[in-house]
C-alpha cells in the first residue's frame, strides 16, 4: 500500500470543494453518475478505432446499497483507470480528466461527437460531503492490475494494487452517522435513491440499474393469498435514458407529449399548446415549452417562481432557471437542454452570458410565433388560452415601456360593444366605418355597465363600434399602444370625441358662450369638485356625464391609487350636461329667475355623474338630504 499527499493546498481545498462549491448534499448522486457515464462514453469512443476498448457486453451503471456497511456503491464498465491516471485525476483536486480527454481529440468535429458531462474535475469530490470515506476501485484497459483508491477526506490518500477481474471502476461511499440536522440514512433507501436517480440523471444515456426489494403474496393450494409475503430482488433500470425532447419532432406524437407534460410537471391535464424546439449551430439547444390549459392557482401571488427546467447534455442542473422565461410568459412550463450554457463550477448556478440571452429570445419568439399560428387556425384554442392567460399578454405589451408592443398587439383579443365575441385589432379595423377616423374605447367594470354609461349616446348614433375594457391594465395598455395601423385610440370617457360637424360644433360653441354666466355658476357650486362644467358634445339622450381632462383617466387614478405606494393621482374632473335635455332648461329657467337653488341642482347632477361613473360618493347622507329636498320642494 502506497501513501500519498494530494496535491495542491490539500486539505484546505479540500473542504472547499466538499463544504462550499455544493449546497445540496443529495447532488453526489448526479456527480458521480455523471462521471461513470464519461468513464463509459470515453470507452466507447475509443473502441471505435481499437478493439482492445470494446466491451463485450452491454454498458450500464450499476448502484449497490449495503446497509450493514453503511454504504452506497456506484460501478460502470467504462474506461477505467491506470496507476498515473488515479494520481493524475483523484490526486489533484480540480483535475479533470474529462477535459483532458476532449483536447486530445484533435479536430473541432471530432470534439462535438463526444458528450463528455464534467469538465471541471471537482465532482467525485461531492461524496466527502455526505461520507467519512471514499474507496474507488478501477482497472483501466491498458492495465493487467487493478488499484484501490482510498481517502477519508484528509490530506493524505492511499493506492494499492488488487485483483479486478472486470475492467472499469467502482465508487465505495461510506455514509457519515447521522448528525442533529443532517440524515445521512436516506441515502441508504431504495426509494431515495430512485428518487434522486429520476430528478437528476433520469436521460444519462446509459441504463442505471439497481437491485430492487420486491414482495409478492403467498398464495395457498386453492391461489387464494394467505395474507403472508415473499421477498425477493429484481435488477431494475431507474432511468428514462432518451428523453423525449432529444427525439425528432415528428417521431413524438402529441398524446406523448401531454403524458410526458402531465408526468413532469404534476398536472392532471393534457397543456393547452406544446411547443418544440430543436436548435443547431452556433448554439445548440433543445427545448419543450408548455402553456398550460388552466392558471395556476398561485401564478399571481408572490411565492410563485417562473422559470424553465435546465439540463446540461441530459443531466438535470437547475429547477427554476428564471431567466429562460420573460416574466410575462411566467405561466409557460417546460425545460431546455444545452451544453453550450457556462455553468459555475458546481453546475448549480449559471453564469450569466450571452448564450443564456440568446436561447431566451428565441424561446419567447417560438412561443409568440405558436400562439400566432394557433390564433390564425385554431381560433377556439386560442380564444380559450387568451381568456386564461390574457391578462398576461396584456402586461407583457405595457411593461418596459411598450418594448414588446409590436410583438404583442396583435395577439390580444378585446370585447366590444357590437360583438358578442372576442376580436382582435386588425379585426376591429376591418370592420370600422368608411367616416370612422379612431379606434373607440371605454373603460369600466363589465361590457353591461359600459354600454350603459351617457357617453355611449353620440356613438351609438353613429352605430361605431367600442372596445370594452375590464382589466385594470387595458387603459395602460392603449396609452402605450397610442395607435394601430395608423387609427389613434380615443377614449368615450375623457377629451373630445370629434364626433360633430362643423355646423354642430359652432352651434354648440355658440350655445355655450351664451351660456357662459350659467355655467361659471354650476362650476362655482361645485368648486374643488370639477375643473369646470361644460355642454357636452356626446350626450344625446342622456342628462348628464362625466369625463376626465386628457390625461389621466378616471380608471388610471383608480388603479394607481389602489397600489401599496400612495401615488396620490387625480383625473381632471369635468361635468357635461346635456344641452337638449329638460334638465338643463330647468336648470336654466332656475338661473333666469333668480333662483339661490341652482347650485343645489349642480350638486345633484354631479353626484348622479359620480354614481354612474361607479365612483363613491364621499357623502351619501348629503346626496340623500339634497334629493329628498328638491322632490318635496317639485311636489
Amino acid at each position: 500500500m502506497e501513501v500519498k499527499k494530494f496535491q495542491t493546498e490539500t486539505k484546505r481545498l479540500l473542504d472547499l470543494m466538499i463544504n462550499s462549491i455544493y449546497t445540496n448534499k443529495e447532488i453526489f448522486i448526479r456527480e458521480l453518475i455523471s462521471n461513470a457515464s464519461d468513464a463509459i462514453d470515453k470507452r466507447h469512443y475509443l473502441s471505435l478505432t481499437d478493439e482492445r476498448y470494446h466491451s463485450g457486453c452491454e454498458y450500464e451503471i450499476l448502484i449497490d446499497i449495503n446497509e450493514e456497511e453503511r454504504c452506497v456503491i456506484i460501478s460502470d464498465n467504462g474506461i477505467g483507470m491506470n496507476y498515473d491516471d488515479i494520481v493524475s485525476n483523484l490526486g489533484t483536486i480540480a483535475k479533470s480528466g474529462s477535459k483532458e480527454f476532449i483536447k486530445t481529440l484533435g479536430d473541432d468535429e471530432t470534439k462535438t461527437e463526444i458528450d463528455i458531462i464534467g469538465q471541471f474535475g471537482v465532482g467525485f469530490y461531492s461524496a466527502f460531503m455526505v461520507s467519512d470515506k471514499v474507496v474507488v476501485e478501477t482497472r483501466s484497459v491498458d492495465s493487467e492490475t487493478g488499484y484501490r483508491f482510498s481517502s477519508d477526506g484528509s490530506e493524505e490518500y492511499t493506492i494499492e494494487s488488487i485483483e479486478k477481474p472486470l475492467i472499469g471502476t467502482k465508487i465505495i461511499v461510506y455514509l457519515r452517522e447521522n448528525l442533529e440536522d443532517e440524515d445521512y440514512n436516506k441515502f441508504l433507501d431504495e426509494y431515495t435513491i430512485k428518487s434522486l436517480v429520476k430528478k437528476y440523471s433520469d436521460y444519462i444515456r446509459y441504463p442505471i440499474r439497481m437491485n430492487v426489494s420486491t414482495s409478492e403474496p403467498i398464495l395457498d393450494d386453492e391461489g387464494k393469498p394467505t395474507g403472508e409475503y415473499s421477498e425477493t430482488t429484481e435488477l431494475q433500470t431507474l432511468n428514462s435514458m432518451v428523453p423525449i425532447w432529444k427525439k425528432n419532432k415528428s417521431d413524438v406524437t402529441d398524446e406523448e407529449l401531454s403524458e410526458f407534460y402531465k408526468s413532469k410537471f404534476s398536472d392532471y391535464n393534457d397543456p393547452l399548446i406544446s411547443v418544440f424546439t430543436s436548435v443547431e449551430g452556433n448554439l445548440t439547444y433543445n427545448a419543450l415549452c408548455f402553456i398550460p390549459s388552466h392558471t395556476p392557482y398561485d401564478l399571481y401571488s408572490d411565492t410563485y417562481e417562473k422559470g424553465l427546467q435546465l439540463y446540461t447534455k441530459g443531466v438535470f442542473i437547475l429547477d427554476k432557471c428564471k431567466e429562460l422565461i420573460p416574466n410575462y410568459l411566467r405561466f409557460v412550463k417546460g425545460l431546455v437542454d444545452s451544453a453550450d450554457l457556462s455553468l459555475n463550477i458546481s453546475r448549480e448556478m449559471l453564469q450569466h452570458d450571452r448564450q443564456l440571452q440568446k436561447i431566451a429570445t428565441n424561446l419567447e419568439k417560438k412561443i409568440l410565433a405558436e400562439l400566432t399560428k394557433t390564433l390564425r387556425n385554431d381560433r377556439e384554442k386560442y380564444e380559450k388560452f387568451f381568456k386564461t392567460f390574457g391578462l398576461n399578454i396584456k402586461y407583457g405589451l405595457y411593461e418596459d415601456y411598450g418594448m414588446r408592443k409590436d410583438q404583442l398587439k396583435d395577439l390580444v383579443l378585446f370585447e366590444s360593444a357590437n360583438h358578442d365575441g372576442l376580436l382582435t385589432l386588425a379585426e376591429y379595423l376591418s370592420n370600422m366605418k368608411e367616416d370612422q377616423e379612431c379606434i373607440y374605447y371605454a373603460s369600466g367594470k363589465t361590457k353591461a355597465s359600459i354600454l350603459a354609461q351617457p357617453q355611449m349616446d353620440a356613438i351609438k348614433s353613429k352605430d361605431y363600434d367600442v372596445l370594452v375594457l375590464t382589466d385594470d391594465v387595458d387603459e395602460f395598455m392603449i396609452t402605450v399602444l397610442a395607435e394601430y395601423e395608423g387609427k389613434k385610440f380615443k377614449s368615450i370617457n375623457s377629451g373630445d370625441l370629434d364626433l360633430l360637424s362643423d355646423e354642430e360644433e359652432k352651434a354648440i360653441s355658440d350655445l355655450e358662450e351664451a351660456k357662459k354666466p350659467l355655467l361659471s355658476v354650476l362650476t362655482e357650486a361645485l368648486e374643488g369638485e370639477v375643473k369646470e362644467v361644460v355642454l357636452s358634445k356626446r350626450l344625446t339622450t342622456s342628462p348628464v356625464c362625466l369625463v376626465s381632462g386628457d390625461g389621466v383617466s378616471f380608471e388610471m387614478e383608480r388603479v394607481m391609487n389602489k397600489l401599496p405606494n400612495d401615488y396620490g393621482v387625480k383625473a381632471d374632473k369635468i361635468l357635461e350636461i346635456n344641452p337638449n335635455h329638460e334638465i338643463f332648461k330647468a336648470i336654466e329657467t332656475l338661473y333666469e329667475s333668480g333662483s339661490d337653488e341652482v347650485g343645489k341642482y349642480a350638486k345633484l347632477l354631479y353626484s348622479q355623474a359620480l354614481l354612474i361613473e361607479g365612483i363613491m360618493l364621499e357623502d351619501p347622507v348629503e346626496f340623500a338630504n339634497l334629493m329628498c329636498e328638491l322632490m318635496v320642494k317639485k311636489v
